[in-house]
């Protein structure tokens, strides 16, 4: 069973699950994409949704609450993401950018050594299920200027402006 939470946090509400295994799901709540990821998820994992809490979902808030203070940079919670060795592998690089950094496409198909799959890992970001924690919002393109993002490019700028905020770096692009 995986269950679900809403959670309120700065740029909106969020849909959270959790199976016993960990965390598989974090969307934005008003996101036509986050009923298809439900349904994808429950295929996947061979199981259905329902309300309710767990463990890793406790730990979820708090850890979004740290992060959205400016108190937590890593998220060190289990994570359940089903998916293809391709889209594992850009999901695991995804999380090697650094809180308050940012990496073009390119540069993350030159990281996980696909410099003639930029699409591919593009299209990759783009089906994670796990907004936030898995930080695809850290990836833009070559110019510098934000991309498609499933949460709205909005939300995207307000995450790397936060970050950016509380990193101790310089915030020196122009992203729009």
């Amino acid at each position: 069973m995986i269950k679900t939470v809403k959670i309120e946090s700065p740029v909106g509400f969020l849909t959270a699950g959790a199976t016993d295994e960990g965390v598989c799901l974090l969307e934005f709540s008003d996101m036509k994409r986050v009923t298809k990821e439900m349904k994808d998820l429950s295929e996947l994992l061979g199981t259905s949704f329902e309300e309710g809490d767990n463990n890793h979902l406790q730990t979820l808030r708090m850890q979004l609450d740290e992060y959205f203070a400016g108190k937590r940079k890593e998220f060190s919670i289990q994570l359940v993401t089903p998916g293809t060795p391709f889209q594992q592998a850009v999901w695991q690089e995804l999380i090697r950018i650094p809180f308050g950094s940012t990496r073009s496409y390119n540069e993350q198909a030159v990281a996980l050594n696909m410099t003639e799959s930029v699409r591919a890992v593009a299209n990759a970001n783009g089906m994670n299920r796990i907004a936030i924690i898995i930080p695809c919002h850290r990836v833009i393109g070559s110019d510098g200027r934000l991309t498609g993002y499933g949460g709205g490019l909005q939300r995207k700028k307000w995450l790397l402006d936060h970050e950016k905020k509380y990193s101790g770096k310089p915030f020196d692009m122009n992203l729009f």
